[in-house]
């Protein structure tokens, strides 16, 4: 081999050494900063967060608390519930449940516990559940009567009924708090203005279904967490402390109204991700 050929040879061993190791370096930084961002005990993919809304409100009422758990970096699912029947509800809000993969942190409002107390039983990527100002029937209980059980509510004698017909045949009664009291006995600590959207928009719920009575019981199995809401008028603190008691959840109280995921969207928030954090690591 001549000199030239020789040189050559050295020059192709040095650049296939040169990409070698630039290959091990881009390696060793690539495990450096995985390592960087995975912390030991977490997992490299948050838990879906699933909403659900509860009467005479709509997803929109999950607004502020969508934003705190986007911005924390979990991804987030606010279906419309129905509000036709419990059980018809719960069939829909399984559905839902079934089509997320991965872990689920399911958090309910008003009405909507008693829904996710029944959709959940049964659900192994439900991890936990949480009570929003919000109902925890067990099975033989109906969300009207949980909300009578002690004194002190006030939506009862704000309701309007309305007629409606339903597919089948027959008919339904819609129930809609009257506008003019809606914000007095539903968000009394949120803006006038806003209230006064609220009312106009809110989402009617069959008398029914608030009668429906509970055949699962969701929380006797899922850890739960319960934020009670100590100036509601809708459900009394009462009725909440004894359903959250009954149920062994990991309770916080906080001075709000019903409509604590509009007024206080970061309470909220706050008591979701400690759900979170504390069964999906």
């Amino acid at each position: 081999m001549n000199s030239t050929s020789r040189r050559s040879s050295l020059i192709r061993r040095s650049a296939i050494a040169s990409a070698i190791a630039a290959t091990a370096l881009l390696a060793t930084h690539t495990a450096v900063a995985n390592s960087a961002t995975q912390h030991p005990g977490q997992t490299a993919k948050k838990p879906t967060v699933v909403l659900v809304h509860g009467a005479f409100a709509d997803s929109s009422s999950w607004n502020g608390v969508i934003k705190d758990l986007r911005r924390e970096g979990y991804p987030v699912i606010a279906p419309a519930n129905p509000l036709r029947g419990l059980h018809e509800d719960a069939a829909y809000l399984r559905a839902v449940l079934d089509s997320v993969p991965g872990p689920v942190v399911l958090a309910g409002h008003s009405y909507g516990g008693s829904v996710l107390s029944e959709a959940a039983d049964g659900s192994a990527n439900v991890k936990a559940l949480v009570y929003i100002a919000s109902f925890q029937p067990d099975v033989g209980e109906s969300t009207s009567a949980l909300a009578a059980k002690f004194p002190g509510g006030k939506l009862g004698e704000a309701l309007h009924s309305v007629p409606v017909p339903l597919a089948g045949g027959g008919t339904a009664t819609d129930l809609y708090i009257e506008q003019d009291k809606f914000r007095a006995v539903f968000a009394a600590d949120v803006p006038r203005n806003t209230t006064t959207l609220m009312a106009a928009t809110q989402r009617p719920i069959t008398s029914a279904a608030l009668d429906d009575t509970a055949t699962k019981t969701a929380w006797k199995t899922i850890p739960s967490w319960s934020l009670i809401t100590t100036q509601d008028l809708a459900i009394p603190a009462d009725s909440m402390r004894f359903m959250s008691q009954r149920a062994n959840s990991h309770t916080t109280e906080i001075d709000a109204s019903h409509a604590v995921t509009v007024s206080q969207p970061h309470a909220v928030s706050n008591i979701i991700t400690k759900a979170a954090r504390a069964t999906t690591r």
